[in-house]
Parts: C-alpha cells; structure tokens; sequence
C-alpha cells in the first residue's frame, strides 16, 4: 500500500514540480487507481502484487469514495466563494460617445476633413424622417443606417410585392408579403445594431403628418404620388423642417432639398400644380430601369449627410438632373415664388 501512495505522491508532487496541468495529474492518479483495483479484483488471495498494493479492493474504495467527497466539497466551497465576490459591472456608454466597434465602423467617416468627430457625433444624435420604403427609400435607409444616423423613422402603408425587388434592394424575396417597414426595419438593424429605427406602418396623412415631423430633424420625400408630395412639403415647411425630394421616371431622376425658412424654395414653388392625369405616369405604368432608384436613393442619403454635419452644399435652390440613359448630368437653379400658397408672404397668401 505504501508503494501505491508513494506512486501517488511521486505523480502529484513530481509532475507539479514539472509543470504538468492539474487535470493531466488528477487523470494519472485516476490511472492508477484504476489498475490498483483491477489488481485487487482479479489476482488471487496470498498473491505477491496484490499484498504490496494493499491486499483488498474494500479498503481502495473507501479510500477513493473519500477522496471523490473532498473534491466535491471543495468544489462547492469554490463555487461560493466565486458567488460572493462583487461583479464588476460594464459601464453605461455616455450618450453620444462611441464604442471601440463604433469608432471602427465609422473610421472612413472620421479621417474626413469635412466630417471628422464631430460630424460623426452629430449623426448619432440626429432623427431622420424618410416617408415611403420603396425604390428611392430603400438605399437611402440602407445608407443612413449605415452612416450611423441615430434614430430613423419610416412610413409606409405597403408590403413587399414580387414586383418590387427588381430596385428596392433593401427588401429580400422571403419578404414578399410583409409590410415593408418592418421589411427595412430588419435589414437595417442587421446592417447596423448601433442605430434606432422607428417603422410606422401606415399611410402619411393630415391627421399625424405635423406631429409625426415635429419629431424628426430632417425629412425625406420618397413617395410616388403628388398627394403626398404636397402634403409633405406643407407640413415640413409650416414647420421649418429641411426637406430633401427625390423623383424617378424610365431612365432619369432628380434631387432637390426644399427648404424655404433657410432662403431655398419649397416644392410647390416649383410644381405649383400637380400635372393632369396620364401625363406622368407611375413606374409601374411608364417602367423604370432598377440601379436608378438607387442613384437617386443614394444621393438623397448623401445630402442628409450634409445637412446634419454642415458638410459642404447641400442642393438648396439647385434641382440636380441624371440622365441614366446617356450618363448626363445637370444642374438647375430654383427660386422661390412670391405667391406660393405654402411659403410665400403672409399678404401673398391671405391676400391682403
């Protein structure tokens, strides 16, 4: 038996002065208990190996039922020991501080000159209002989410149809059928976990429009029809909110920020009349070419970019024009217009 605690004590002691893990020891030791007790078990009674290791398996398992009980005890003295010291804690992020993977994502951003920390800072901390989630909505959300813009709302009454995916890229095919906000909800919370989106799945109307924008810094027009354009741009301008418009047809688009309580035109000082029926008809009837939403979507996010971070010129008073087709450009200059019924003077429009 003193054999076989000297074996124990040699693999203990000795692999530890080795440097051999306790779990490589603990398993030797278990090894040769093993074979201690197979020894017992199988050799006959008055044999020479089994006097020199103790002459009974009984005595073996005591031993070893003991020792198992004061690993289990110690274990559970451990972990109590553990439970009762203080957790640390993480500390809360201040608000409008950025994170290590914050500070990573948006590094691009940062080392601009036009932009840098501050300009970063302010796009976590601005609200971003963009009505419809369709071809000119998705890229736009899509880059905003991505730009670190804080909170981002959506309007939209619609659900993802088979039809919209040839240019609204924000929607996949399992999501024919959900609404789209939630559809952009999803797709941008994954692009961006660190932003704050906020769907409402409905139609814009009189009855929440001022409200709703009297939450937001900045709106976006990404509607297809004159009703809501118009109503858009009474309510962002009665509220000296910043509106930035965007519109598409076949091969081309335009962009334009609306702001008349900074000097610039509102919408309907350039289109003061919705045009006659049929003589603009919708994408689904005159078509469009699916990577121009997309230009468009995404110049419109560049301009929010610019307005919140003072990046720039933002296209106050300027209509840009793309011509997808022949890769044209252009630029026209707006004015307002005195007798606009939306922005021009109260005289003008009351009519005294």
């Amino acid at each position: 038996m003193l054999l076989v605690l000297g074996l124990a004590g040699l693999i203990w002691w000795g692999g530890r002065l080795m440097g051999m893990a306790s779990v490589v020891r603990l398993s030797l030791l278990a090894v040769l208990f093993g074979m201690v007790i197979l020894i017992q078990l199988t050799l006959p009674d008055g044999h020479g190996l089994r006097a020199a290791t103790g002459g009974s398996a009984a005595l073996w398992l005591m031993l070893g039922g003991a020792g198992a009980l004061a690993a289990a005890y110690g274990r559970v003295i451990a972990g109590l020991k553990a439970r009762a010291q203080p957790q640390e804690t993480p500390k809360a992020q201040k608000p409008g501080t950025f994170n290590e993977t914050e500070l990573n994502r948006y590094a691009r951003h940062i080392v601009l000159r036009e932009l840098g920390g501050p300009g970063q800072k302010k796009l976590k901390k601005a609200r971003v209002l963009v009505i419809g989630a369709g071809g000119l909505g998705a890229p736009a959300l899509q880059y905003l989410a991505a730009a670190g813009v804080g909170t981002i709302g959506v309007i939209d009454d619609d659900t993802v149809e088979n039809a919209n995916l040839q240019r609204q890229v924000i929607h996949r095919d399992q999501d024919i059928g959900t609404p789209k906000v939630f559809s952009a909800q999803a797709a941008m919370e994954a692009q961006n976990p660190y932003v704050k989106v906020r769907p409402y799945h409905r139609r814009l109307d009189e009855g929440i429009a001022t409200e709703l924008f009297a939450d937001y810094d900045l709106i976006l027009d990404g509607t297809d029809n004159f009703e809501s354009r118009y109503l858009t741009n009474r309510t962002a301008a009665a509220l000296g909110k910043p509106l930035i418009s965007g519109a598409l047809s076949q091969w081309e688009g335009q962009i334009s920020v609306f702001d008349p309580s900074n000097g610039a035109p509102c919408y309907q000082c350039i289109f003061p009349e919705a045009p006659a029926e049929g003589l603009a008809p919708s994408c689904s009837e005159a078509g469009v070419i699916g990577p121009l939403p997309g230009v468009i979507g995404s110049m419109m996010a560049v301009e929010a970019v610019k307005l919140i971070t003072g990046a720039g010129a933002p296209l106050r008073g300027e209509m840009l024009i793309y011509d997808a087709l022949y890769g044209e450009s252009r630029k026209i200059r707006l004015a307002p217009r005195e007798d606009c019924p939306v922005c021009g003077t109260k005289e003008q429009k009351t009519g005294e």
